[in-house]
C-alpha cells in the first residue's frame, strides 16, 4: 500500500517520510521484539526528541574462515567479557549491528541490548589490560575487531541538502509558476536557486574536505604493530583494532588512535585536545592485581596513562624491558578526535527560542495562506472559472504567503558573522551558536591573569626573587618537582614549572644526552646546579619518576634519586590545603592558616612543597607503586610565593562587560582569598560592593551539614586596584554584595542545601578550587535559570565546561580543538566581547531579514489577492523585477558590520513577541490599507475602464492565459489579466512599499553599523535634498520646459520669428497683397542660359 502511496504521490509521501521517520516505521512496519527488529527507530533523549530510523545489518563472520564454529561455550575473542563473544550467533557465526553517528552497536545475545564497539571495554582492569592484550592479539581476533570507518562523499551532502524542506518547496513553487507560463521569473529565481544551492554545496564541500583531511590524515600513518602469531611488522594505521599492541618509536608523530600506554613512557603535546600546546608527560599504567576497573583504579588521574588520537608524540621514554608500547584502546569516530569530526558532523541541536519561535510564525504564515486559498476558491467559482485553473490560482496565492526563503533568513546574518570572527582569529565549528552569542548576558573565566613572576619562598626563612637558594631540601624540591622537558635545547612546559625552575639557577639535562650515572636510567631526566647556583654538596638529581599534576587531584610528586648516592627522595606540589592534608601535622606550623590568608588576600598565587624520605632498594619497579603509598607521612617544606599579574586586555574587556551589563564570573582552581582579589583588582568586583565567604561542611556523625556567611574584612589594598564605582550599573548598585565560595562548599550546597542555590548563584561572583566537573555543574546551575552563559577558558581544565555552555571559547593556537565551538588564536579575552558583538549583529540581521521577507510575502500576498477580485494578477516581468530587487537589498541588509560598542541591553531574542508581532501587524495593516485605498481610488476615476485600451497601452508583459467570465480563455484576455489599471496602480505601490521596508528594517545602531555610515540627522538632510531635487525637476520639466503656451508668449516678447524658408516665405506672401493671383494666366519665360544634363542620369534613364 505504501509503494502504491508512492506512485500516485509522485514521491511526495516518500519524501514526507524521509522528513517524519516515525511516520515511515508507523507505516512500514508492525511493533515487535527489539532481538527480532529489522527496523529500529531511535529517539534523542534531550527535550527536542528528534527521531532517526535505522535499519538493522548482519555481519557474517563465516567468510573469516573462523577456526572454532560450533561449540557453544568456545570463545572467538581471548577477552573472554568482550561483548564480541557475547553477540556472535551460534552456529551461523553472525552478528546483528546498526551504526548511529558514525559508531557502531552490536546485539548482546546475554543482556537483549545493543552495546557499543570499537574500544576496550572500561571493566578491564590494570591487571587484565597487562596480560589480555600486552602480547598482542592474534590475526583472527583482528579479523574480528576490524571496522571500517567511511565518511560520506559530498554528493551525499549535495542529496541531502537538496531534500532540505525549503528547497523542496522552492521546486514546488517554480513548478507551478512554470506550468502558468511566467518562464522568464522561474527561469531567473532558478538561476538565483541554482548559484545558492551551489555555494552552499561549496562551502559544505570546504568543510568536507576538511573533515575527510581530518580523519584521513591519521588513517594512512604507518605504525609498528605486534601480534601473537606474526611478530611486529609495518601497517596502516586504519587496519589498528582495540587490543592491539602499538610500538612507539622515538622520532615524532601524530597518534592514529586512543592507546593505553603499558611499557614505558612519553611526552605528547595535546594542543588539539585541549588549546594548549604545552608538553604532558605520560606514564605506563600501573602493573597491579586488583581487580578494580582499571579507570576506577587511577581515578580522576587516568588520562595520564592515555595517549589520545590527533596529539603528536615529542619525546618516547623506553625502559629496560624494552621500546614504549601501548594498547589500542579505541579506534576511528570513537577516539578523542573522532569525537571532534562527528561534533561538527552532529552538531547539538540548540534549544534557542528564536528557531522554535520561527516555526511557529512559518505556520502562522501557512495559516493565512489557506485563508488566501480558500478566497481564491470562492472569488473564482463566483465566476465561474475552471477547475484547473482555479486550482492553479489558489496554489499560487498560497506560495506568495510563505516566501520559501525564510527559514534561510535566519542563518543569513550567521554566514556573514562566521567570516568576519575568522577573519579577526575566531574559528567556529558549530555556526548555528553565533545567533545565540548575541543573547549572552553572564560570562565565566577562567583565564584573567598571566606572568608569573616569582617572588619569595616562605617558610621558617624568606628568600627573595632573583638570590639562588642555599642547596637544601626547598632547593632540591624546586629543581625537581615539576613536568618541564628539553626540547630543541630549550625547556618546555608549565609556566609556573619554568619560573619555579629558574628560581634554583639549576640546569636539565636532556634524557637522551645525559651522561649514563652509577645507579642512575638512562631514561631519566638529570638536573644539576648551574653555574650561577649556590654550592651544593651534590652532583645533580636525576627524576626517576612523576605522579603527573591532575586539577581533579590538586597535586603532583616526584622520586628522585641524589646521583652518586642510593638515596630517594619524594617531592611534592601543590595546593596548599591538599598539600598540608598528607603531611604530618607537627611539621605544619601553627600560623600556618595566617600566613597563607596574609598572601592570598594580596592576589599572589601560593604553591606548598613536601617531602618525604623514601626507604626502597634498587629493584623496586617504580611503574608499579602505588601513589597513595609513597604519597604519605610528608614532611611540609613551606609556601612558594608568586604573583600572576594581571592581563593588560582584562580590565577593560571586564569593564566593557561591565557598562554592558553582562556579569562577569570567576570559575578558577586558584585559592579562594586569591581569586577574590583578583577579582577586585579586575574590576570584577567593586571596590565598594562587599564580599561574602560562603563555607559548607559536610554531615559528620549527627551533626548535619552546615553552612556559614562571613563577611570579607576590609584590608588594604595594593595599588593595582581598579575602582569602578562610577562604572557601576544601576543593577549592581541595587545588588552591591556578592559571594564566593570553593568548590567543596559549591558540592555541599547542591547536594544538601539545593533551595539556597539559585539565591547564591544570582550574585556568586568567584568559584574557587573548582574541579572540571564542578565548572560543567555551575555552567548547567546558571542555564537552568535562564542565564545565557559564556565560558572562555584555556580548554586543557574546562572541555566540560565549555562544551556545556552555550558559547564556549578556547584559548588555543588550534583552528579547531574538541574543547569548544569557539576557538581564539588571540590568548586574550578580547575575543569575549568581540564574539558577543558579532552574535548581536547576526542576531539582528537575522530577525531584519525575517521581517523582511514576512511583510514582502504578505505585502504581494495583499497586492495578488486584490487583484484577484478582478481575476488578475501581476505580469511576469513585475515579478521578476520585485524579486531580483527584494535579493539584491536583502544581502545588502545582511553585509553590515557590528557596532564597535556594545550596548547596555540586548537584541530581542524572540519572534513571538509584542515588538515584533505589532512591527509586522502595523506594517501590514499600513499596506494593507494603501493598496486598497489604490485599489479602490483608480476605480473611481474618470478615465478608467475595466480593461485598459490595448491601442493605447500596447500589451508589455503577459504571462498566463485567465479566462473571461464565461469561462472561456481566448488571446484577449491573456494579456487583458495582467493589463489592467488596477495593476499599473498596485505594482508600484507593492515594490516601492518592499524597498521602504528595506531600509527601514536595516538597522544600525546600538547593534550593527548603520548601513549609511553618516549621522542619522545627515541622513535626513539628503532625503530632504532628494526631495527638493525631485520637486524642482518635476516643476521644471513639466511647469517650463513642457509648457507650449508659455514658451509662445516669450518669442512673442522677444519678437522672435523662425528661420526656416517656409516660415519666410509665409511672412513674404502674408505681405504681398497680389497672392494668391486670381483671373490670370501666366506664362514661362524663354531662357537664355544653355540647360546641363547630366549623362550618366540619361543614362540610367535609358536603361
Amino acid at each position: 500500500m505504501c509503494i502504491a502511496g508512492y506512485i500516485f504521490s509522485c514521491g511526495t509521501l516518500l519524501l514526507l517520510f524521509y522528513w517524519k521517520p516515525a511516520w515511515d516505521v508507523w507505516a512500514n512496519c508492525i511493533p515487535c521484539n527489539l532481538q527480532e527488529a529489522d527496523v529500529i527507530l531511535l529517539r534523542t533523549t534531550d527535550e527536542f526528541q528528534k527521531y532517526t530510523r535505522k535499519k538493522v545489518t548482519w555481519i557474517d563472520l563465516s567468510t573469516l574462515n573462523l577456526s572454532v564454529r560450533d561449540t557453544s561455550d568456545s570463545l572467538f575473542i581471548a577477552d573472554k567479557d568482550s561483548v564480541i563473544n557475547r553477540a556472535i550467533m551460534k552456529p551461523e557465526l553472525k552478528v546483528r549491528s546498526i551504526q548511529v553517528q558514525k559508531i557502531r552497536y552490536i546485539w548482546d545475545l546475554s543482556v537483549k541490548q545493543f552495546q557499543k564497539v570499537g574500544s576496550l571495554d572500561d571493566s578491564n582492569s590494570c591487571y587484565d589490560i597487562h596480560h589480555k592484550f600486552g602480547t598482542g592479539l592474534t590475526r583472527e581476533e583482528q579479523n574480528i575487531r576490524y571496522s571500517p570507518h567511511h565518511f560520506q562523499s559530498i554528493w551525499y551532502f549535495r542529496f541531502k541538502k537538496i531534500l532540505n524542506p525549503f528547497y523542496v518547496f522552492q521546486t514546488f513553487t517554480l513548478t507551478l509558476w512554470l506550468s502558468q507560463g511566467y518562464i522568464e521569473y522561474s527561469v531567473a529565481i532558478i538561476i538565483l536557486s541554482v548559484i545558492s544551492i551551489g555555494l552552499t554545496v561549496y562551502d559544505l564541500r570546504q568543510q568536507s574536505v576538511k573533515l575527510h583531511d581530518l580523519v584521513e590524515e591519521h588513517n594512512k600513518v604507518q605504525v609498528t604493530a605486534c601480534t601473537k602469531d606474526e611478530g611486529c611488522k609495518k601497517l596502516e594505521s586504519r587496519y589498528l583494532v582495540p587490543g592491539d599492541i602499538l610500538v612507539l618509536e622515538g622520532k615524532k608523530h601524530s597518534l592514529p588512535c586512543d592507546a593505553i600506554l603499558i611499557d614505558g613512557g612519553c611526552i605528547v603535546d595535546e594542543g588539539m585536545l585541549t588549546g594548549e600546546s604545552i608538553p604532558v608527560t605520560k606514564t605506563p599504567l600501573p602493573h597491579t592485581e586488583n581487580t578494580k576497573f582499571w579507570k576506577t583504579h587511577s581515578a580522576e588521574d587516568y588520562r595520564r596513562h592515555v595517549l589520545f588520537c590527533g596529539t603528536e608524540v615529542i619525546q618516547t621514554k623506553p625502559t629496560g624491558k624494552g621500546p614504549v608500547r601501548a594498547v589500542v584502546l579505541q579506534t576511528g569516530f570513537n577516539t578523542a578526535k573522532g569525537d571532534l569530526v562527528r561534533s561538527i558532523l552532529y552538531p547539538k541541536p540548540m534549544n534557542f527560542k528564536l528557531y522554535r519561535d520561527a516555526f511557529k510564525f512559518i505556520i502562522i504564515l501557512t495559516s493565512i495562506g489557506v485563508l488566501g486559498l480558500i478566497y481564491t476558491v470562492c472569488v473564482y467559482v463566483q465566476h465561474k472559472v475552471s477547475i484547473t485553473e482555479t486550482v492553479a490560482m489558489a496554489l499560487l496565492l498560497f506560495t506568495v504567503s510563505v516566501p520559501p526563503a525564510i527559514p534561510a533568513a535566519l542563518t543569513t546574518g550567521i554566514v556573514y558573522a562566521q567570516k568576519r570572527l575568522k577573519n579577526k582569529k575566531i574559528f567556529c565549528i558549530s555556526p548555528q551558536r553565533i545567533n545565540i552569542c548575541g543573547q549572552i548576558n553572564l560570562v565565566c573565566f577562567d583565564k584573567v591573569r598571566n606572568g608569573l613572576q616569582l617572588l619569595n619562598f616562605q617558610n621558617v626563612h624568606s628568600f627573595a626573587s632573583g638570590t639562588p637558594l642555599p642547596w637544601g631540601l626547598l632547593c632540591g624540591a624546586m629543581a625537581s618537582c615539576h613536568s618541564l622537558i628539553v626540547l630543541d635545547e630549550k625547556i618546555q612546559g608549565d609556566p609556573l614549572d619554568r619560573k619555579m625552575f629558574e628560581g634554583t639557577c639549576w640546569e636539565m639535562e636532556d634524557s637522551s644526552t645525559a651522561h649514563s650515572k652509577a645507579g642512575v636510567p638512562d631514561t631519566s631526566v638529570i638536573v644539576k646546579p648551574g653555574p650561577n647556583a649556590r654550592n651544593a654538596p651534590v652532583d645533580g638529581i636525576a627524576i626517576l619518576h612523576q605522579f603527573p599534576f591532575s586539577s581533579g587531584l590538586q597535586r603532583m610528586s616526584v622520586i628522585t634519586q641524589q646521583i652518586g648516592k642510593d638515596q630517594y627522595d619524594l617531592y611534592m606540589k601543590g595546593a596548599p590545603e591538599m598539600v598540608t592534608s598528607f603531611c604530618r601535622p607537627e611539621t605544619v606550623p601553627t600560623d600556618f592558616v595566617k600566613e597563607l590568608k596574609v598572601y592570598t588576600t594580596q592576589g599572589f598565587r601560593v604553591i606548598a612543597l613536601a617531602h618525604r624520605a623514601l626507604n626502597m632498594g634498587k629493584d623496586v619497579e617504580l611503574d608499579n607503586l602505588e601513589r597513595e603509598e609513597v604519597e604519605s607521612d610528608l614532611t611540609f617544606l613551606g609556601l612558594l610565593i608568586m604573583e600572576n599579574r594581571l592581563k593588560a586586555e582584562s580590565k577593560p574587556v571586564l569593564e566593557e562587560l561591565s557598562a554592558a551589563r553582562i556579569r562577569s564570573v570567576m570559575i578558577t582552581g586558584d585559592n579562594l582569598q586569591t581569586a577574590v582579589t583578583v577579582a577586585k583588582n579586575s574590576g570584577m568586583i567593586s571596590q565598594t560592593s562587599q564580599v561574602i565567604l560562603i563555607d559548607a561542611s559536610e554531615p559528620e556523625g549527627p551533626t548535619p551539614a552546615s553552612i556559614s556567611w562571613q563577611l570579607v574584612e576590609d584590608s588594604k589594598q595594593n595599588d593595582t586596584c581598579v575602582n569602578i564605582e562610577e562604572r557601576t550599573s544601576p543593577e549592581r548598585e541595587s545588588n552591591n554584595y556578592h559571594f564566593a565560595l570553593n568548590g567543596k562548599s559549591y558540592q555541599v550546597i547542591v547536594k544538601h542545601f539545593k533551595s539556597l542555590l539559585p539565591k547564591i548563584l544570582v550574585n556568586g561572583t568567584v568559584f574557587a578550587r573548582m574541579s572540571p566537573g564542578q565548572k560543567s555543574s555551575l555552567i548547567e546551575e546558571f542555564q537552568k535559570l535562564n542565564y545565557y552563559v559564556g565560558m572562555c577558558g584555556d580548554g586543557a581544565n574546562d572541555c566540560g565546561a565549555l562544551k556545556m555552555a552555550h558559547a564556549g571559547i578556547s584559548l588555543s593556537e588550534q583552528e579547531a580543538s574538541v574543547a569548544s565551538p569557539f576557538t581564539s588564536q588571540i590568548p586574550n579575552v578580547e575575543c569575549v566581547p568581540e564574539l558577543i558583538r558579532e552574535g548581536r549583529a547576526a542576531l539582528v540581521a537575522s530577525f531584519a531579514v525575517f521581517k523582511y521577507l514576512t511583510l514582502y510575502g504578505l505585502t504581494q500576498f495583499i497586492g495578488t489577492a486584490l487583484l484577484y477580485w478582478q481575476l488578475q494578477i501581476f505580469g511576469n516581468y513585475q515579478y521578476l523585477m520585485q524579486d531580483v530587487v527584494i535579493t539584491l537589498l536583502v544581502c545588502l541588509t545582511s553585509v553590515v558590520c557590528a557596532y564597535p560598542k556594545l550596548a547596555p541591553y540586548r537584541p530581542p531574542g524572540q519572534l513571538i513577541s509584542p515588538p515584533l508581532l505589532l512591527s509586522v501587524i502595523l506594517h501590514t495593516g499600513l499596506t494593507a490599507i494603501m493598496l486598497v485605498c489604490g485599489f479602490l481610488l483608480v476605480k473611481q476615476q474618470p478615465w478608467y475602464s475595466e480593461m485598459a485600451n490595448h491601442r493605447e497601452c500596447p500589451p508589455a508583459n503577459h504571462s498566463l492565459t485567465i479566462p473571461n467570465r464565461n469561462g472561456t480563455a481566448d488571446a484577449t484576455a491573456a494579456y487583458s489579466s495582467v493589463l489592467s489599471y488596477e495593476d499599473t496602480t498596485l505594482w508600484p505601490l507593492t515594490t516601492i512599499n518592499c524597498i521602504i521596508l528595506a531600509f527601514v528594517f536595516s538597522k544600525g545602531k546600538p547593534f550593527r553599523k548603520p548601513f549609511l555610515c553618516t549621522p542619522t540627522i545627515w541622513r535626513v538632510y539628503i532625503l530632504i535634498m532628494l526631495f527638493v531635487t525631485f520637486c524642482v525637476s518635476f516643476f521644471v520639466e513639466d511647469v517650463i520646459l513642457q509648457n507650449r503656451h508659455l514658451w509662445l508668449q516669450i518669442k512673442k516678447c522677444f519678437r522672435f520669428r523662425s528661420r526656416s524658408q517656409y516660415r519666410k516665405w509665409q511672412r513674404k506672401l502674408e505681405k504681398d497683397p497680389t497672392w494668391p493671383p486670381l483671373k490670370r494666366k501666366d506664362f514661362a519665360e524663354n531662357s537664355k542660359n544653355e540647360i546641363y544634363i547630366n549623362p550618366i542620369y540619361e543614362h540610367d534613364e535609358e536603361n
